[in-house]
Parts: C-alpha cells; sequence; structure tokens
C-alpha cells in the first residue's frame, strides 16, 4: 500500500480533521491559520503511526529542521485563539461570497461553502466549516483584474494567507507566477483570477472596500 499524506493548511485542526478520513500523515503550514498573526515561518508534519514517526523524526533530527523556542511560543500563542479566528474568517468569507456571487462585475465565485462549488456536498461531509479562501474571475481582463487589486483599501495586496487579516492577489503574477502558461490553463488559473484570504476584519468594511474596488473595474469594462 501507500501512505496517504494531507495539506490541511486551508481548513486547519479546527475546521477539518483527515485523520478521520484514512490520513496517515497531515501537514500544516503553520505560519498561516495555526499561528495566525505573519510573525511564525515553520511547518508541522503529524501522524498516527509510531513506526513512521520515528522515521520523520530521525529524518528531522538529522536534518536540522528544527524551530526556535520563541517560534514555538508565538505559534502556541496564535493556536490558543485558533477556533476564534477561524470561525470570525469563515463567517465573514460566507458574507463576501454571496456578495461576490451577485456582484455584476464578477463572472465567477469558487468558496466550497457555496452551494454552486462542484464539491460543497464533498465539503459539508467532511468539514466542519467552508474556511476563510476564496477565489473569483472578474469580468474583463488583466485590466480589470489589476484595477480591482490598485483599488483596495482594505485587503493587502500579498501572496500569503491565514492571519488575521485579509489579503487579496493576483495568482497568474504571483503567487502561481512560475507555473508555465499552458499548465495554468489547464488549472484554470487566468489574468482574471483573483485569490482572498478573509481575515477578521469588519464584514462590512470588507464588502465595501470590495465593492468600492469592483465598481471601478466595473466602469472600465
Amino acid at each position: 500500500g501507500c501512505w496517504l499524506a494531507v495539506d490541511n493548511t486551508f481548513c486547519s485542526p479546527y475546521f477539518q480533521t483527515p485523520f478521520d478520513h484514512g490520513a496517515d500523515i497531515v501537514v500544516h503550514s503553520v505560519t498561516k491559520y495555526i499561528n495566525g498573526h505573519s510573525d511564525v515561518v515553520m511547518g508541522v508534519s503529524c501522524c498516527n503511526h509510531d513506526d513512521l514517526y520515528d522515521h520523520l523524526r530521525f529524518t528531522q533530527n538529522g536534518v536540522g529542521a528544527v524551530p526556535s523556542p520563541f517560534d514555538c511560543y508565538l505559534a502556541l500563542r496564535g493556536f490558543k485563539t485558533l477556533h476564534l479566528r477561524m470561525e470570525a474568517s469563515s463567517k465573514n468569507a460566507n458574507a463576501i461570497a454571496l456578495f461576490l456571487q451577485s456582484h455584476p462585475a464578477v463572472a465567477k465565485v469558487l468558496y466550497p461553502g457555496l452551494t454552486s462549488h462542484p464539491q460543497h456536498q464533498l465539503a459539508t461531509k467532511q468539514q466542519h466549516g467552508f474556511g476563510a479562501m476564496i477565489t473569483f474571475y472578474c469580468k474583463g481582463s488583466r485590466q480589470q483584474a489589476a484595477l480591482i487589486l490598485e483599488n483596495l483599501h482594505v485587503f493587502a495586496l500579498a501572496e500569503s494567507l491565514g492571519a488575521v487579516e485579509s489579503l487579496a492577489e493576483s495568482p497568474s503574477l504571483m503567487t502561481h507566477a512560475s507555473v508555465p502558461s499552458d499548465q495554468r490553463v489547464l488549472l484554470g488559473i487566468d489574468d482574471t483570477l483573483i485569490r482572498l484570504s478573509v481575515g477578521i476584519e469588519s464584514c462590512n468594511d470588507l464588502i465595501a472596500d470590495l465593492d468600492g474596488a469592483l465598481e471601478v473595474a466595473f466602469d472600465s469594462l
């Protein structure tokens, strides 16, 4: 057989527990939701087999990939409020996804909490919440996507995700710029795609920020 490894970063342990669904290894970018404050660079691998644990621990010890005590302190500090942050950001994300879905400047919204998402039923079955990551396609071209990003004031333009602040980015120009263009097409990553990492700010402020930026883009069509 083979080991099943799951990257659970987007859901965090609060919204999904892959071990309950047969996973052997669960990995997280602790930098993101577990820490939640954009001040730690760390990752973690969890497993539920003693022999696998011994192998990973030996490798970690040999390579020397051990976080500092202060980084561990920061991650543990963030972990204490994980449930509060996940609930708040997910609630904001759901409201924002519904708003985007009805906006005339938006062509398509991808968020597992929407019934229109192709894997909504799967997410409902195996997750305890839908998270705070949203992607949407704006109408128009790269010009309109750029106008949206340039006119956001509450959302910061950045590649990261999973912290208390809300972020927006263009995958084709930022996180996935190194992916060959033909592969990006197969993955559905074009110049009109925008990714949002929704934070815990006032939902009204976030929607107003998006509304203003989308209006600028819509007026340019």
